[in-house]
């Protein structure tokens, strides 16, 4: 997150915001910097990245499912958009500790035990440790002791929308997060990477929300996709897996995806449609 902040101080903070007498180093200048970029690049990154989906990518006609919530699309902004901020007070604290210098990043290959393929290993290794965490942190919020108070606000979405990505009550979101964060404190990783990596996860969270239910060949027993996600709303305790179907099949929470069956939101839709139920 250092070079975020350096070049967000090189070409607006220094000359334009902060007085001369607070220093690039100033830890209060630099928690309040954190909070303002990290605020502003969580934002651009959702309402960006999910707009584009939205109107690109998304079946429009997966709001006529009777399970599609009235103003849906209005509630997940909001509570998304609400839920960046107050998780970011947290993350800022981990990405403060970052910058101060004690996680495992770094900015040189040379620095990698192992060079490029250290590097390409890190990010298997990231992907592999986070997919793990995400799903027993997930699993564990459908906890009939504490579903009701965080997870359920997600849930009320049954069809989803990609705006629907990142509506979560905050601590849920935060907690499912801190795998992302933690994984740089406990192994080396190039920042640069990390930077990559953190928009990818975003993304992808996106991606599993956008009501495209295509997935290639072999990649259906593999990837945890739109299809396999939309079922996890649907069903509740099947796929919490966030990029891989592996812990759920461990787990013993693997459904295979309902629209690939010719069962899902989609065939549902045409079922009713055909009863003349919907127009």
């Amino acid at each position: 997150m250092d070079h975020v902040l350096d070049i967000a101080d090189y070409y607006v903070l220094t000359p334009y915001v902060y007085p001369a007498s607070w220093p690039e180093d100033g830890s209060l200048r630099q928690i309040i910097s954190l909070l303002v970029v990290t605020n502003l690049g969580a934002q651009f990154l959702y309402l960006g990245f999910a707009t584009l989906s939205f109107y690109c990518i998304f079946d429009h006609k997966l709001m006529k499912h009777p399970l599609f919530v009235e103003d849906q699309v209005r509630r997940e902004i909001k509570l998304g958009t609400v839920s960046l901020f107050w998780m970011s007070f947290p993350t800022v604290g981990l990405f403060f500790a970052e910058i101060r210098g004690y996680s495992k990043l770094f900015d040189n290959v040379s620095k990698s035990p192992l060079g490029w393929p250290g590097v390409l290993m890190s990010i298997a290794g990231f992907l592999f440790f986070t997919d793990m965490c995400i799903y027993w942190i997930h699993r564990a919020m459908h906890h009939r002791s504490i579903y009701k108070s965080l997870h359920k606000q997600h849930h009320i979405f049954k069809i989803p929308t990609p705006f629907a990505s990142h509506a979560f009550h905050p601590v849920d979101g935060f907690l499912q997060s801190l795998p992302y964060h933690v994984y740089p404190f406990l192994f080396p990783l190039h920042k640069v990477v990390y930077l990559s990596l953190f928009v990818f996860v975003n993304i992808w969270t996106i991606s599993i929300h956008d009501g495209d239910y295509r997935i290639s060949g072999p990649l259906i027993e593999v990837i945890n996709g739109a299809a396999h996600h939309v079922d996890h709303h649907l069903f509740f305790n099947y796929n919490y897996g966030q990029y891989f179907t592996l812990w759920d099949r461990l787990g013993g929470s693997y459904r295979h995806p309902s629209a690939l069956l010719g069962k899902g939101p989609h065939d549902h839709i045409s079922k009713l449609t055909a009863e003349g139920k919907l127009q």
